[in-house]
């Protein structure tokens, strides 16, 4: 058994999902998602489409996926509350600890944890079983052997087509530091799509250096169902109907032994060409350095003849369809068609183009239509009775509707088998195919206008019995419950060498193998953490393992690594990464220590504030994890520096820190540290970039730390996220 889930932004792009025949749909509501651009549904509308798509057998999901903030805890449990009620099938939840309150509450609502969650390893998917989720839908990175075994644990949903985020799930934090806007919240514009230069021999011209080709697994959807994997799930909430009906029909195709068409996928959306993502390796496809945006499907080459632009093809595109065109591998303009010319098309265009570009077809007006054409139907085997003294009865599907009154024998005209037939063929505005089994009458009289109305009942009554709601109903208590605000006075650390700092809690963050370790924690009197990164495969978590044996604890910013310190009977700091953002989440969570989310306001992060949280107060502020090489995986010429830079067009400069694990990974930090005045709530000061973390820790004021971060932000300190 498997399942095809399809993004649905809008209600056009849901009928064209359900219409190409997928098995399940996803999508937002008008709060709380993680697309907030996107078309999304309010309630009713929400409950409207449940009951279409249920009347085909197709399950709906409803994301819930964002972080939520203590202000709005109230809305947001009513609001699953009504949406579980409306039909949802299943909530796709981000903050594990919500999900976890909820099941506690309202235990027959079902959940699935978002990628946002981060699920990379087994541990992840230990975790999320427990916390009473029916689904994991794994990290984008993920890779395929632990995917196996995640599959072994909870059932399992994996990307196999759409956009990549080029940080690591649920960890991106550039667009809220560069405007406010952010992802964990829905808002995200897309830093990750803008060019960037990095100071590195073949890297250091403008391109779009973070901006990753559009997943495209195609035929490897057939291991992952070997692997057990149960829900392939198309991204895509805003992109185009015509796009989600392609992609349905691609995977459908392949899954069922035929050849999928991937032409009609590449003319609806493509960017870079397609990669096969992470979980089966990074290809050299996987970043879409020269073109952004959609690249569509190669059509031909450019000639210019007398002045006109010649497209040689053996493609016949028509009125309406459009082009990009490439120079020199970068995009050079678009157009569109003109007429057709011996050996291929005109494209007309404002853009000056010269012989040997290259051109790409984007928008095929024809596809498009013959996309949006497809109409599903609900076939109906259909059994009529009427019979005199007997009440009229049709049978639908193995499921009797009768009439109110015994049918009487007709005086004159009476009623005809072929007239019955002719009838029930009208389905009003209902999906319905009907086909005829028995259809029996004895001569008995029924007026047309009595005829019409109890067929227009009868497909009423079906149809409500199909698509009606089937949940139980389920009401999540309020949480009201409130703890004063307590101050934490302690100082945590993050940095590369723990010998000689002074502080209550000290997070060593160095590059594995952990040959030395001991070498730079020996002089530290404090509590000894070790940060383990927020993606690590299954293989990895082992050699963290045996270098935390010398800790009190571990750090982390990723859910897995609760469970690992569980499993290793250490301490727990979750880190930054768990995006705490309400009184709830930060009681469910139950860690020794607690860094709030970096995206709070200080009176945001005061009001959760208890004696085991943190705040960051100072130092670097890391924004995304790279779990791929930006430089393409060209080792050979690699000068394997620790810290290069990432400059955007705007002459901003981004540290970019590799590090190793099995092998490179990198961490991007923004453009500007942090100095606060700091907050009720512990001190965490990230000094991951500097070597000068003691003297760092020692500083008391805003002051002071200011004459080690020259450029320096407040962050979200006094101006929050949106």
């Amino acid at each position: 058994m498997y399942e095809i889930l399809a993004p649905a932004g809008n209600e056009n792009s849901a009928l064209a999902a359900i219409n190409a025949g997928t098995d399940a749909i996803y999508l937002g509501m008008n709060k709380f998602s993680a697309r907030s651009s996107a078309g999304n549904f309010d309630v009713a509308a929400f409950e409207k489409i449940c009951g279409y798509a249920h009347a085909f057998g197709v399950k709906v999901y409803a994301a819930l996926n964002t972080v939520v903030k203590d202000n709005e805890l109230t809305e947001f449990l009513t609001l699953a509350s009504e949406v579980w009620n409306a039909g949802a099938d299943a909530l796709i939840l981000q903050d594990l600890f919500l999900g976890k309150y909820i099941k506690q509450n309202a235990p027959q609502i079902s959940l699935h944890l978002s990628t946002q969650a981060g699920v990379c390893n087994v541990y992840g998917a230990q975790l999320a079983k427990s916390a009473g989720f029916e689904r994991v839908i794994t990290a984008r990175e993920t890779k395929f052997e632990d995917i196996v075994e995640i599959a072994k644990i909870i059932e399992t949903e994996v990307f196999v087509q759409g956009a990549l985020c080029t940080c690591f799930s649920g960890q991106c934090y550039m667009s809220s530091f560069a405007g406010g806007n952010s992802g964990n919240r829905g808002k995200c514009k897309q830093p990750c799509r803008k060019k960037y230069s990095i100071d590195r021999a073949d890297f250091d011209d403008a391109a779009y250096r973070l901006s990753l080709s559009d997943l495209c697994v195609g035929t490897n959807i057939k291991k992952l169902m070997e692997a057990g994997v149960y829900s392939f799930k198309i991204e895509g909430r805003m992109r185009r109907p015509e796009y989600v009906s392609a992609a349905v029909g691609y995977y459908k195709n392949i899954l069922e032994g035929a050849d999928g068409d991937i032409s009609a996928l590449k003319r609806t959306y493509n960017r870079g060409n397609y990669t096969g993502g992470l979980a089966f390796g990074q290809d050299k496809k996987f970043i879409s350095s020269a073109v952004q945006g959609h690249i569509g499907e190669f059509a031909g080459i450019i000639k210019v003849v007398n002045g006109e632009y010649i497209c040689q093809s053996v493609l016949k595109p028509g009125h309406g369809d459009g082009f990009k065109i490439l120079s020199g591998g970068k995009e050079a303009g678009g157009g569109i068609y003109g007429k057709a010319v011996n050996g291929g098309f005109t494209v007309l265009t404002k853009d000056r183009l010269k012989n040997g570009d290259k051109v790409f077809i984007t928008t095929d007006t024809e596809l498009n239509g013959r996309l949006l054409a497809h109409q599903r139907s609900i076939p109906l085997k259909i059994d009529l009775d009427f019979s005199a003294g007997k009440p009229a009865c049709a049978e639908i599907n193995g499921r009797a509707f009768y009439g109110e009154l015994p049918l009487e024998k007709a005086k004159t005209s009476s009623l005809t088998e072929e007239q019955l037939i002719r009838c029930f063929e009208k389905t009003d505005v209902y999906p319905f195919a009907p086909c005829f089994g028995t259809v029996k009458t004895d001569g008995v009289f029924v007026a047309s206008s009595v005829l019409n109305a109890f067929r227009r009942k009868v497909y009423a009554d079906y149809y409500r019995e199909i698509s009606e709601c089937k949940n139980p109903s389920s009401s999540i208590r309020a949480y009201n419950e409130n703890f004063p605000a307590t101050e934490n006075n302690k100082t945590a650390v993050i940095c590369g060498n723990l010998n000689g700092l002074k502080a209550d809690i000290g997070i060593l963050k160095c590059d594995c193998p952990f040959d030395g370790v001991g070498t730079l924690t020996d002089n530290f009197d404090g509590e000894k953490f070790l940060y383990i990164p927020p993606y690590l495969t299954g293989v990895e978590t082992e050699i963290f393992e045996k270098a935390a044996c010398l800790f009190d604890g571990v750090y982390c910013d990723s859910y897995f690594g609760r469970k690992l310190a569980e499993k290793l009977g250490k301490k727990f700091f979750a880190g930054a990464g768990f995006n705490i953002t309400n009184r709830l989440s930060l009681s469910v969570c139950k860690a020794d220590y607690v860094c709030l989310s970096k995206e709070l306001t200080r009176s945001e992060a005061e009001e959760l504030s208890r004696e085991n949280t943190f705040y960051l107060t100072a130092g670097n502020i890391k924004v995304m994890d790279l779990i791929y090489c930006p430089f393409e995986k060209k080792c050979a010429s690699c000068d394997r520096r620790k810290i290069y830079t990432l400059t955007d067009e705007n002459g901003r400069k981004f540290p970019l820190r590799r590090y190793e694990v099995t092998g490179c990974r990198f961490e991007v930090y923004n453009c500007a540290d942090l100095v606060t005045d700091g907050c009720a709530a512990g001190r965490l000061l990230d000094c991951t970039l500097t070597d000068n973390a003691a003297e760092i820790a020692a500083c008391r004021t805003r002051a002071e730390l200011e004459k080690f971060y020259k450029n320096h932000t407040r962050g979200h300190y006094s101006n929050g996220i949106l």
